[in-house]
């Protein structure tokens, strides 16, 4: 399965091969972009939002504007 997610440019949020694991040393603004709507991320509230935002990370929003 590993490697046919990363055909189809899926990489897992959390866990030791996910996208936060990964970023964990990055520091600054962290702002968690995804595009596919059914993420469980995008609902406040939800434990898979909680993990996320618990490691420091923002999880952009429609409309949201982000000023560089």
């Amino acid at each position: 399965m590993p490697r046919l997610a990363a055909a189809w440019g899926i990489c897992p949020i959390d866990g030791q091969d996910g996208f936060l694991a990964a970023l964990e040393g990055v520091t600054g603004r962290r702002l968690y972009v995804h595009v596919n709507n059914t993420n469980p991320i995008l609902i406040e509230g939800s434990p898979e939002r909680v993990e996320v935002e618990r490691k420091d990370w923002e999880v952009a929003e429609d409309g949201m504007e982000i000023v560089l």
